[in-house]
């Protein structure tokens, strides 16, 4: 029996392939175009179909964008990447579903706010005024949001501060585990919850009335659990090596985390407790129920009712009239505001203790 030997072209010698093996590609104002022309067909179809809803429109047009977009791409450059097009018009989709209603809520209250907040509108309290005049001011609310916020802070900061370091630092064991634990259920508690604690053991128990105080300690236990979660994930940012190198010269533990540990993740903490704070700034029902609210200047947090922007707001939209609508809006875009200078100053101070490195 023979054997035979069949010889093999060498691959040099093999013929070019016939056919080209770039994908055509679809242009890149195609998306913007789809866009377009998308939002014009929904138009019509809304008009035509006597859709009153504009959001009616816009979700006719996005279901009308993502599938042209995915025809389109499957005609022109294939299944594989028509999927690729198809996520990332759903995620542009997405993107717009959550801005445009925070978008629409900005403008609405600018518009509305903007035409009554000015110089006598924040130095101004309601006074002896009726709500159903024009007239009056926020003064009384923004003393009280700011004595009942820095309470709050001054109560829930440290205690949130050494509770993440115990956790981090010290925490082994069964007490690690249920601090964490009690910690994680704080986290989701309703607000409604912590000032009816208040109320039971503040008011009710101990006879305390009411007081900017009082709602401070329920917006501590608001804002507690937010410190220590914050505090911890920076506290474990800091590299080991760091607090080995100290305790290996001879430096004790409390004193290598009060000069090594906090230094270095002070940046990350006080941006928690920036975000914490601008978390409870617009809390009404702990404010409803332990510091109920009045029209006059309070400026002592520990004794009396107190006014505050979140009640006011509430307040001044429960009596109905024009006046004490546009008064709202004002208080709302100035709640606004206040929050947004908060988040603002949290990211500066972030970016100010970011450790720098060069190029």
């Amino acid at each position: 029996m023979s054997n035979t030997v069949t010889a093999r072209r060498p691959v040099a010698d093999s013929a070019p392939l016939p056919v080209s093996l770039k994908q055509p590609r679809l242009p890149r104002w195609a998306p913007a175009g789809l866009a377009a022309a998308a939002a014009a067909v929904g138009c019509g179809i809304g008009l035509a179909a006597g859709l009153e809803s504009r959001i009616q429109w816009g979700l006719i047009a996005a279901l009308l964008f993502v599938l042209g977009t995915f025809l389109l791409a499957a005609a022109v450059e294939g299944t594989r990447q028509a999927k690729d097009r198809l996520a990332t018009s759903l995620v542009w989709i997405c993107f717009l579903l959550a801005v445009v209603p925070l978008a629409s809520l900005i403008w609405e209250t600018v518009a509305r706010g903007i035409k009554v907040v000015d110089g006598y509108f924040l130095s101004h309290s309601m006074g002896t005024l009726p709500d159903a005049m024009a007239g009056g001011g926020i003064y009384h609310a923004l003393v009280g949001t700011l004595q009942q916020v820095g309470l709050a802070a001054l109560i829930a900061a440290p205690i949130g501060l050494l509770t993440a370091i115990y956790l981090v630092e010290y925490g082994r064991g069964k007490l690690a585990k249920a601090v964490t634990f009690f910690v994680d259920v704080m986290t989701g508690i309703p607000s409604i919850v912590a000032g009816l604690f208040v109320l039971s053991v503040w008011i009710l128990i101990l006879g305390f009335g009411p007081s900017g105080f009082a709602g401070a300690m329920a917006l501590a236990i608001l804002m507690m659990p937010v410190v220590v979660r914050s505090t911890e994930e920076m506290l474990k940012l800091v590299p080991n090596e760091l607090r080995e190198a100290s305790l290996a010269l001879g430096v004790p533990k409390w004193r290598t985390i009060l000069k090594v540990v906090l230094p270095t993740s002070v940046g990350g903490i006080a941006t928690g407790v920036m975000l914490a704070i601008a978390r409870i700034t617009g809390e009404t029902a702990p404010v409803l129920l332990l510091v109920w609210g009045a029209k006059t200047i309070n400026s002592n947090p520990f004794e009396g009712a107190q006014q505050s922007l979140p009640l006011y707001v509430f307040q001044q939209w429960q009596q109905g009239s024009d006046a004490s609508y546009d008064r709202a809006w004002g208080a709302a875009l100035v709640l606004i505001a206040f929050v947004m200078i908060l988040n603002l100053v949290a990211r500066g101070i972030a970016r100010w203790k970011a450790p720098k490195t060069g190029r």
